[in-house]
């Protein structure tokens, strides 16, 4: 996340759904660019989707995803920074679990993007067949 401490000067001024994220300061949007930059990694995109049925520990993270203890670990404490995801202690096993549910919502928004954006893609390259032959 951003190296400067959140401060809630930097989002005082809320703006309207109208405007959204295009009135936000250039402060704001490093916040912003952060936590995009923190989904940006596969492996952490595995341990989302893994999180989406509900709470698991670093072992059940592993079984699911495949990916090994270290590599986990090091995801789930970026994610944890980042306020992805967060983690209960109970007993000597810690649980993580996704700390704010919109995020599947807007991971499904940029799914079903980027596959009409595919669909169409796919359409125009079908129409350049047909005009070749």
């Amino acid at each position: 996340m951003a190296k400067t401490s959140l401060n809630n000067s930097v989002f005082s001024t809320q703006p309207s759904k109208e405007e959204g994220i295009s009135k936000l300061p250039p402060e704001a949007l490093a916040y912003v660019a952060d936590f995009f930059k923190v989904l940006s990694e596969v492996s952490r995109l595995q341990i989302v989707c893994c999180l989406k049925s509900g709470s698991k520990n670093v072992t059940q993270i592993m079984e699911e995803t495949g990916l090994g203890q270290a590599n986990v670990s090091k995801h789930l404490k970026l994610l944890a920074q980042a306020g992805i995801v967060s983690r209960t202690q109970i007993g000597v096993s810690v649980y993580y679990e996704i700390a704010n549910p919109f995020l599947f919502e807007l991971c499904d928004l940029v799914c079903h993007s980027l596959l009409s954006q595919i669909q169409k893609q796919n359409q125009q390259i079908k129409q350049l067949k047909i005009r070749q032959s």
